[in-house]
Parts: structure tokens; C-alpha cells; sequence
């Protein structure tokens, strides 16, 4: 048995009942509400892993986050950092319109390296990779050839 137990306040139990029987929340939320669930009725988080599974370490962490954040904390996924984009939507906008005009003279078409360097060069970016320049075109359908 763990140190710090669940002991779930009836109408925190009953909206755990009612989201689980509605089944149609996330399954990160459900899986979570199973593991208060089965927490509450003093199971091992080494038996709810199996039944769920999943680590016990996530059993664990959704225990210790009802215990000092409460159900809503426990029930929803944490914000994740993530990294800024690499371009802003103007940014985005001026590349695409870059892409779409008339290649620099003596050239046949645009590359991503003359994109890259001109996107540079115009100052909209102190830095930029052919990699996002590819990526940004790829997710609009644009087409260098």
C-alpha cells in the first residue's frame, strides 16, 4: 500500500462514476479517473497499473496530484512548454508570398536555401532553417516545382 491514500469525498466519487459510465471524455481523463477510482478502494498502484496498463509511476503521479492539487487537477493533462514557432503568422505569410513570386534573377526556380537566405536578408528572421522554410511550405500545400 502507498503512504499517501485516496480517500475520495462521496460527491467527488459520484462525479467519477458518472464520467466513466458516460465514456465519451478523453481517455487520458477516464484512465485517470479509473486510477482515483481503484485508488479509493485501497487497490495497490501496482494492481491498477496492470488493470490499466500503464506505469505505476503514472498511477503514482495521478495519486499525489489529487492529493495536492485536487480532482480537477488530477483529471486534466498539465500544459506542456512546447517550443515558440520559429515564424509568426506574418512571417508565414511573407514566406509563402516570397515562394509564389517571380525566382531571383538567373535562377530557374525558388529553393529552400534562397528562401532561407532571402527571408534573411529582408530581415524578417535573424535565423531560420531550410528544414522550417520546408515544413511551413508543406503544411500550406505550396510547391516549389
Amino acid at each position: 500500500m502507498c503512504k499517501r491514500e485516496v480517500h475520495l469525498q462521496p460527491e467527488e466519487r459520484d462525479r467519477l462514476v458518472k464520467l466513466v459510465n458516460k465514456g465519451y471524455h478523453q481517455s487520458s481523463e477516464l484512465k485517470r479517473a479509473y486510477m482515483l477510482l481503484h485508488s479509493d478502494n485501497q487497490k495497490t498502484d501496482e494492481a491498477i497499473a496492470a488493470m490499466l496498463f500503464c506505469s505505476e509511476d503514472t498511477v503514482r503521479r495521478t495519486r499525489i496530484r489529487y492529493l495536492n492539487e485536487g480532482l480537477d487537477a488530477a483529471l486534466e493533462d498539465k500544459p506542456r512548454s512546447g517550443r515558440e514557432p520559429a515564424l509568426n503568422a506574418q512571417q508565414e505569410a511573407y514566406l509563402i508570398a516570397l515562394a509564389c513570386s517571380e525566382p531571383p534573377a538567373g535562377q530557374e526556380r525558388w529553393t529552400l536555401d534562397l528562401l532561407t537566405q532571402r527571408m534573411v536578408d529582408d530581415e524578417q528572421v535573424e535565423s531560420l532553417s531550410p528544414e522550417t522554410v520546408r515544413l511551413t511550405l508543406k503544411k500550406t500545400n505550396s510547391n516549389l516545382g
